[in-house]
């Protein structure tokens, strides 16, 4: 007999604005593999691709949409909806770069910015480095990639700067695998208007700021061999 998925932070005790994908046992299989450390470059890419795949239909599930009529091939007249507006895509680097094929997959053609944020050696807070955006993001709605919320300062960040640009809170989809309990209160104290859809809320942070169980530094697992 199978047994259930592995219980997770209660969602009585998270912000509203947080999601979650359906925890099956076939997720729970997948974040098992890329959690593990002994699996391969090429399977933990394999598999963390089918994770970010799924979190970036949930996020589109996410979008507001409207009415449209459309004519089917049989003349006959079919009443469905459409997106409001247009999205792009935004990355935070360089571990969300690894999102961004994922978010092409499923939408055709969509244009993707990305901001690069380091921490400040002297104030310890995260500083921007570059930011390159489509010129019209003021009008669009906004997923925002990374596969890890630790404390949230990148996030929160990278928010800050977008929302510079002219995007609404209330249009910014911020997505990732992994979350901690911790990262998502701070993060979604700070933006409550802000949907976050994440794969899986694990135990906490450890005294080095990094996630339990966590699965190490996913970009040095996904660009290093």
């Amino acid at each position: 007999m199978a047994s259930p998925p592995t219980p997770q932070t209660s969602s009585a005790s998270l912000p509203s604005s947080v999601f979650t994908l359906p925890h099956t046992a076939q997720l729970e299989a997948l974040y098992t593999i890329i959690r593990d450390k002994n699996t391969s470059r090429g399977d933990f890419l394999f598999y963390s691709d089918r994770i970010i795949r799924l979190l970036v239909e949930e996020g589109l599930n996410h979008l507001p949409v409207i009415p449209k009529t459309v004519e089917t091939p049989t003349g006959a007249t079919y009443e469905g909806v459409g997106f409001e507006g247009k999205i792009c895509g935004v990355s935070i680097l360089r571990a969300g770069e690894a999102m961004e094929a994922g978010l092409r997959e499923v939408c055709r053609s969509v244009r993707i910015g990305k901001i690069l944020i380091q921490r400040d050696e002297e104030t310890a807070l995260p500083k921007l480095f570059y930011a390159k955006l489509p010129q019209d993001i003021a009008k669009r709605y906004v997923l925002l990639l990374d596969p890890m919320l630790a404390t949230g300062g990148s996030a929160m960040k990278a928010v800050e700067v977008i929302m510079e640009h002219g995007v609404p809170e209330d249009r910014i989809i911020f997505i990732n695998l992994i979350s901690s309990p911790e990262g998502l209160r701070t993060f979604c104290t700070r933006f409550p208007a802000l949907k976050v859809i994440t794969g899986w809320i694990d135990q906490g942070l450890n005294e080095k700021a990094y996630i339990i169980p966590g699965l190490g530094d996913f970009g040095e697992r996904r660009y290093c061999s």
